[in-house]
């Protein structure tokens, strides 16, 4: 094997176990993110988590900037406008499944959520014309499959929490598109992250004092929730996955970070007392499945130089 294809293969494992790791932070907070709304709302709580992730960053993204600028460089407006709407876009995302977790459990808004996975690679084909591994299309099957058996295998009737989750799919997939894109063409992934989380909160933070009554009580009752998922959830686990997508497919990347789902049952089983029918254990497997599918089957039967060539 060439050292370009080693360098390859080693970047693509990286990448697989970077957003696996948010994958996982991100399935324990649906319990949080649950719990608080018994205390504040959707937008004051989406505001709150954001600005702290943000702060977390902040000293990183700071430094990588005085990097950038010794070595000459930094952002265009061009840079700017695309931070303002990656952040916009994860603020749609964000919101839609936070509200929709009012009205749901845990367990089905961590697997309806990942219904974005197959709208990554279509959309990913319709708005760049690039042609997809076909290990692509029967993963994303596979993920559609196991979330409708971990969501109760036969029942069609949603809930209005359920509707909400299923409406952030769309932007949940453009997300994952657009950090694909942004963090080989911004300088600086601290930078990147850190942008996209002031956006949010300042969306949800103005949104918030239109419509939400500000509740000092409800903070401080929410504020270990607050804490961890704005800790972990948004500071820890969006920056692990603008790092993992700089050397992944979008569609793979939205296969490994769908994970989540099976992660956020578990949890929701062992802090909630939610249970899986044997039907929702076989959909988690088949999840699993469908991860190692991706992953694994574009490196077959491939010519060691070809190996380089991989997103």
């Amino acid at each position: 094997m060439s050292s370009s294809a080693a360098v390859a293969r080693r970047q693509r494992l990286g990448s697989a176990l970077l957003l696996l790791s948010a994958a996982l932070i991100w399935g324990s907070a649906f319990v949080g993110q649950a719990l608080a709304m018994a205390s504040v709302g959707p937008l004051t709580f989406t505001a709150s988590r954001f600005m702290l992730g943000a702060l977390l960053v902040a000293p990183l993204a700071w430094w990588q900037w005085q990097q950038i600028r010794r070595r000459g460089g930094g952002l265009s407006c061009r840079d700017g406008r695309a931070i303002l709407l990656l952040g916009t876009v994860l603020f749609a995302a964000v919101i839609l499944q936070q509200i929709g977790l009012v009205s749901t459990s845990v367990t089905n808004a961590g697997f309806l959520t990942v219904l974005y996975v197959p709208m990554v690679p279509l959309l990913y084909w319709l708005l760049r014309k690039h042609a997809m591994h076909w290990s692509v299309w029967p993963a994303s099957l596979g993920c559609v499959v196991g979330t409708w058996l971990l969501s109760g295998a036969g029942s069609l009737a949603l809930s209005a929490g359920d509707a909400w989750v299923l409406a952030c799919t769309l932007p949940c997939a453009l997300h994952v598109i657009l950090v694909g894109r942004l963090s080989q063409q911004i300088p600086g992934v601290f930078v990147l992250a850190c942008g996209q989380f002031v956006v949010c909160a300042l969306w949800a933070g103005l949104l918030a004092l239109a419509t939400e009554p500000l509740s000092l009580t409800g903070l401080r009752q929410a504020a270990g929730t607050i804490a961890y998922t704005g800790v972990m959830s948004v500071g820890v686990a969006f920056t692990l996955q603008v790092l993992g997508q700089r050397h992944a497919h979008p569609a793979d990347s939205a296969i490994v970070l769908s994970s989540e789902a099976l992660f956020a049952a578990l949890f929701a089983a062992l802090l909630l007392g939610e249970r899986l029918t044997p039907a929702g254990w076989v959909g988690g497997a088949l999840i699993l499945a469908s991860i190692t599918l991706v992953q694994c089957l574009p490196l077959l039967r491939r010519p060691s130089g070809a190996l380089a060539a991989l997103p």
